[in-house]
């Protein structure tokens, strides 16, 4: 049996909402360097479906979600999948809770989030999900893959601000952040042969100095580094930073996780202001529009008394 993990960020660059951080633990039958994930699970997933093709659409989280087409697509995916392993949350709050586990809860520290949810599934019937799930989970239990863990860092504004600050620069936390992650999931004694990939943070090429944090002193060997990849090894594990990471299923699976947990935190964060300043026009949280969002909510945002530094990413 080998181990794979694969870790994915949504919302590096917007100013407002949540930076979601999701990593994907998986069995794999023998290495899971020499496992084809795209050949063995060919009956039940795709990375590019055709016309009429009712498979689950696994790849890159920008290939498989359109604002103008909404969550669905990737609702189907992320829910079908957590389905064919036993999760089934029905709100976003118990999805958020079972993701950070023992981890940060930042939900009930801002407002729009406080005491509000949103009813899973939003967009797919139950009764697909719940056929996608049953095709899913025959199709891993023959080819001898098991989905071992699926956890997320969910950081809010004030957090996301904090964490920023300690380290005077943003692509930093970025790293320090996953590879906190990373920790929660991965044990760098494990005698399994493990493999750990994940996309390259912005133009970063050494790793070696954050991995050196979580290794409980172990020795981080670096393999090689540059502008395509970023390889060390720790133990009997492999660690992988890398441009379109996605290819690797384990990747693509984390960042739709990613991407779903953040969209659907939008979705709160929007029905929050749109009560406060009527015909409001909704927002993704990224720059330009952000700008227009924050001064339309400006004056409702200092009568609640919300700061700046709760509700606006400082880099």
């Amino acid at each position: 049996m080998g181990v794979f993990v694969g870790m994915d960020e949504a919302g590096y660059g917007p100013n407002l909402g949540p930076l979601v951080i999701t990593t994907t633990v998986w069995e794999t039958p023998g290495s899971p360097f020499d496992f084809d994930w795209w050949s063995a699970l060919a009956e039940v997933v795709t990375d590019s479906p055709g016309r009429g093709d009712d498979r689950v659409h696994v790849a890159d989280s920008k290939a498989v979600h359109s604002p103008a087409k909404g969550v669905a697509a990737l609702e189907r995916g992320v829910l079908s999948i957590l389905a064919a392993t036993g999760r089934r949350p029905t709100g976003l709050r118990e999805l958020w809770r079972s993701l950070v586990g023992t981890g940060p809860f930042d939900m009930d520290d801002e407002p729009w989030f406080l005491d509000r949810d949103l009813t899973l599934p939003t967009a797919t019937p139950p009764a697909t999900l719940e056929a996608l799930a049953t095709g899913l989970r025959s199709t891993f239990d023959a080819v001898g893959v098991r989905l071992r863990e699926v956890r997320s860092d969910v950081v809010g504004v004030a957090r996301f601000n904090r964490e920023v600050r300690a380290v005077a620069n943003k692509g930093v936390a970025l790293s320090t952040l996953s590879a906190r992650l990373l920790r929660s999931v991965w044990e760098p004694s494990s005698e399994d042969e493990t493999l750990v990939v994940a996309d390259k943070h912005g133009g970063r090429n050494r790793y070696d100095d954050v991995l050196a944090g979580i290794a409980d002193g172990a020795t981080v060997l670096r393999l090689d580094e540059g502008r395509a990849r970023s390889r060390y090894r720790v133990g009997r594990t492999e660690i992988r930073f890398q441009t379109k990471a996605e290819a690797w299923f384990p990747v693509a699976f984390a960042s739709m996780v990613a991407k779903y947990v953040r969209e659907l935190a939008m979705e709160s964060f929007n029905d929050f202001w749109c009560e406060q300043v009527p015909e409001l026009k909704r927002t993704k949280g990224y720059p330009q529009d952000a700008k227009r969002f924050r001064a339309d909510v400006d004056e409702a945002r200092r009568r609640l008394g919300v700061s700046d530094d709760d509700f606006w990413r400082c880099r």
